[in-house]
């Protein structure tokens, strides 16, 4: 029989390679990074012609977040990120639109 030690031991390293496909993406990072562009945009006060970008931003952001929350493999990851910086590149363009 194993000890208490051991099994304790099993428990975290099972643990530990469960969490590790998490760390090995930078969902969240890109993310983060996404959702303060959405803001700056939004606080610019996006005009007609940003409006939907802003909107198509939101839209891709709130996929991105989805994907990871919902992330079993490497590819859904990599779906986050993608919609991450699709939403990243759209809010970039809103506050671009903004700018005389």
């Amino acid at each position: 029989m194993m000890s208490a030690t051991a099994v304790v031991m099993a428990s975290f390293a099972v643990a530990v390679a469960a969490a590790a496909p998490s760390w090995a993406f930078t969902c969240p990072v890109v993310i983060k990074q996404a959702e303060e562009l959405v803001k700056r945009a939004e606080a610019a006060k996006p005009g007609p012609e940003a409006r939907p970008l802003l909107d198509e931003a939101r839209k891709q952001l709130a996929e991105a977040k989805a994907h990871h929350e919902k992330a079993t493999t490497k590819r859904d990851h990599a779906d986050a990120v993608r919609k991450a910086k699709v939403a990243a590149a759209f809010a970039e363009e809103a506050i671009l639109l903004q700018n005389p």
